[in-house]
């Protein structure tokens, strides 16, 4: 698994991938509601903030967010493996 730099993105497939992250995943966005603009734009920040990381699996060829928590996990989990 590789992290892929935001930048590297054009907005479209940024959005899109945001959007299927937050659709599918069910993420927890604190209290209050949000609509999907609100949730867009907290993830993004997210992003930006480097709390949240884009990866893509070679694997699976597919691409996915991750809290850089979860990223380093299993990149000490991978690490061990070998």
């Amino acid at each position: 698994m590789i992290v892929v730099p935001p930048e590297h993105l054009n907005e479209e497939l940024l959005t899109a991938l945001i959007e299927d992250f937050i659709t599918r995943e069910g993420t927890d966005y604190g209290h209050g509601e949000f609509d999907l603009e609100g949730k867009v734009a907290q993830v993004r920040r997210q992003i930006t903030q480097g709390k949240v990381l884009i990866t893509f699996d070679e694997d699976t060829e597919s691409c996915s967010l991750l809290p850089k928590r979860e990223f380093e996990n299993w990149q000490k989990v991978a690490g061990e493996a070998q």
